[in-house]
């Protein structure tokens, strides 16, 4: 039994799933996913006894604990959340815990970054295929609405194939000393934080277009930098990591060139334009052209925003930001017995690896593999 969008009771199945850190992030953003998802919580973990019993209090969840393991071997499970953070030298620590889970025989959500490396990567994967069991990650940006109104604007066949893309971040890229200070000596340093934002952009780029095969980037004296990327097809892209913009307003934009007169632009992960050329009257060319606005509705350009006056479930940010269509996809592929087709352990393969290619430094072409390659997985 669950509650539906519409505030009524539904004989729905449900997913039993444990919740693996009570901070802030869970607060915000994944908690409150659960009262519009398929997902009854049984217990929260924490190692602080009084935040678990605090959140499960809040959250519904019947028990809490202060060791995973003893959660996992009590409660019967078809799930865990894990949301937590990094270690000391600024590594994600979800591929150890995460293959733990999963070879105790439950699914796993775990959030970005997923990795540092991909041979963490390949630990999860490996755990994954022994149980029969999946992980999945929170790469948000997979899951924003707009996002995925956009990457069903390129599937048109009048938009064609999309030929350039053009991307633009927040962000400081970290220097080539910060980043062989944390891939080699183990100093978290900025490039933590890089780690975990360039998942945003780069789990946009790979959902929208797909795995690059190659990288190159410059990076200025403040930590501004362009990326560019090299598609199989063809086709180009540019990410501009702006270190000195506000923030006070988009932090993000992203726009699609098609191959067919057609470009759609989607700014600050909200609004989201289609842009056509429109038709313009036989014998008008060049300077003789009076009247712009030519061009019936559905041969020009098209607007797409949520209105904020009326409490739809679109305006909240849980739905904007993505959140609650990565919690549903999860607890849907759980009931449906199915892998998860978005966030999946190949996606973080490829998030990751873009990672380690800009770590390699800047003015170095890096060639990226189109798919994960076999790769020597340390036992946790």
């Amino acid at each position: 039994m669950r509650i539906n969008f519409l505030g009524r009771v539904v004989d729905e199945p449900e997913i039993r799933a444990g919740f693996i850190g009570c901070g802030s992030h869970g607060f915000r953003n994944i908690f409150p996913c659960f009262q519009f998802t398929p997902v009854n919580l049984i217990a929260t973990c924490d190692l602080d006894l009084a935040r678990a019993q605090a959140f499960a209090k809040k959250f519904g969840a019947e028990r809490r604990y202060t060791d995973f393991r003893e959660m996992l071997a009590k409660e019967k499970l078809d799930a865990v959340f894990i949301v937590l953070g990094a270690d000391k030298s600024g590594r994600p620590i979800y591929p150890k815990i995460a293959a733990e889970c999963l070879r105790a025989g439950v699914n796993v959500f775990i959030e970005k970054p997923p990795a540092a490396t991909c041979a963490d990567v390949e630990l999860m994967r490996a755990a994954a295929e022994a149980s029969g069991k999946f992980v999945m990650c929170g790469l948000k940006k997979m899951f924003v609405p707009a996002y995925r109104k956009a990457k069903e604007l390129t599937n048109e066949p009048d938009f064609g194939q999309v030929n350039l893309a053009l991307l633009e971040r927040n962000e400081r890229m970290p220097s080539q000393e910060e980043f062989d200070a944390f891939m080699h000596r183990g100093e978290a340093g900025n490039v933590a934080h890089f780690l975990d934002h360039l998942c945003h952009p780069a789990s946009a780029l790979v959902m929208l277009m797909g795995m690059p095969s190659a990288l190159y980037y410059d990076r200025s004296a403040n930590g501004s930098a362009m990326i560019t990327f090299n598609f199989p097809g063809g086709a180009l892209a540019s990410l501009s990591i702006n270190c000195s913009g506000t923030t006070n307003g988009s932090m993000e934009r992203v726009m699609l060139v098609g191959d067919k007169g057609r470009q759609i632009v989607v700014e600050n992960s909200l609004r989201v334009w289609y842009h056509r050329n429109a038709p313009k009257p036989a014998g008008q060319g060049y300077g003789s052209t009076p009247d712009f606005f030519c061009g019936k509705p559905g041969e020009t350009s098209a607007y797409w925003e949520p209105e904020f006056s009326l409490g739809q479930l679109y305006s909240k940010g849980l739905f904007l930001l993505g959140f609650y269509d990565e919690v549903n996809e999860f607890a849907r592929a759980i009931l449906e017995r199915r892998q998860p087709k978005l966030g999946t352990i190949d996606h973080m393969w490829q998030i990751t690896r873009i990672f380690e290619a800009v770590a390699q430094g800047p003015r170095k072409r890096v060639e990226l593999e189109p798919q994960p390659q076999p790769t020597a997985v340390a036992h946790a």
